[in-house]
């Protein structure tokens, strides 16, 4: 394998990394304010569609953007209101969201475009395009260091990079602020916090609502920058992925980046069936490629990958005390 190949690999890697980046530290807020999300792929979904159908109409893919963050931040609100405020199970709560993102995208796609589901391809401004870093051209033609920066560190969308920034600024957020002191013992302890006179209920909500904001960047990127368009349970199962990916992290920000890398770099391999090839002496199913991805996801959730201790107070509704 030359180093091409490793190049291309690598810059595929981190492009279907992206997706489970924003879900992953989604996931995070959530699931560190004690509230279990398994809904994270039915926010993925309506965020893609809502994304893809406005990009495809206003021509705009910044509108596209926030109709993906509105659309999901709305199935957000639906779980806050039934975990936190009605005390529902949390759990079941997530999957009756994701069958409800699962059939209502495809019946409104299929009835604004007749096209079995899908959105019409976008095209020019109605996509995120891929930018050229400072120096990127100046500097391809350096030995080792220059392809690497023109191939893999340049040339991504905007969401990209802002998918790194958002994993630097939960690090921030979570071990240097008041507010992610507080996010992490209402997941621990929510009477002790409720003592202390800080509101469950408001620390819950916002954590679910931040949750519904990087979903709709996730569904966003998928549709409008990933690929062209909204097409039936494009998501294909990364929610799921990305909670393996952050429970494999121990729910900690910075190692979640480096799994759903490893996640993403799976993904990848399952692409390139010819590298796999050079490698081992045997013929791989591309079939086994492509559930390679799925397969580390049942490992992790198995606890093959040691023991994960999830937040104490995680999964359990806060009933105050009189």
């Amino acid at each position: 394998m030359d180093y091409a190949t490793i190049l291309q690999l690598l810059d595929t890697t981190i492009r279907l990394a992206t997706p489970l980046m924003f879900a992953c530290i989604a996931g995070l807020y959530s699931e560190r304010s004690g509230v279990f999300d398994i809904g994270l792929e039915g926010k993925m979904l309506v965020a893609a569609m809502c994304s893809g159908a406005v990009a495809f109409y206003t021509g705009s893919v910044w509108a596209g953007l926030g109709a993906g963050i509105l659309g999901s931040m709305a199935f957000a609100l639906i779980h806050g209101l039934t975990s936190i405020t009605f005390r529902g199970n949390q759990l079941i709560a997530g999957v009756a969201l994701n069958f409800l993102a699962s059939g209502l995208t495809v019946l409104v796609a299929q009835a604004l475009f007749r096209q079995g589901g899908r959105t019409p391809p976008l095209t020019g401004d109605a996509r995120f395009n891929p930018i050229t870093l400072p120096g990127a051209e100046a500097m391809k033609d350096v030995p080792l260091i220059g392809p690497l920066y023109y191939e893999v560190i340049s040339g991504h969308s905007v969401l990209v990079y802002a998918a790194f920034g958002v994993v630097a600024l939960t690090w921030w957020v979570m071990y240097r602020t008041r507010f992610g002191l507080r996010l992490r013992a209402v997941g621990e302890n929510p009477a002790a916090v409720d003592t202390a006179g800080v509101s469950v209920t408001g620390l819950r909500f916002s954590a679910v609502m931040i949750t519904g904001i990087l979903c709709g960047l996730a569904g966003a990127y998928m549709a409008t920058a990933l690929q062209a368009g909204f097409g039936k349970e494009m998501t294909a199962g990364r929610g799921y992925i990305a909670l393996a990916a952050l429970i494999f992290a121990k729910w900690r920000p910075v190692a979640a980046m480096w799994a759903c890398l490893l996640f993403g770099f799976f993904q990848a391999l399952a692409l390139r069936s010819d590298v796999v090839g050079s490698i081992v002496p045997f013929r791989i199913p591309g079939s086994f490629l492509e559930a390679l991805p799925y397969v580390l996801t049942v490992f992790v959730l198995a606890g093959f990958v040691g023991k994960a201790i999830p937040p104490r107070a995680g999964g359990e509704p806060y009933v105050k005390e009189r």
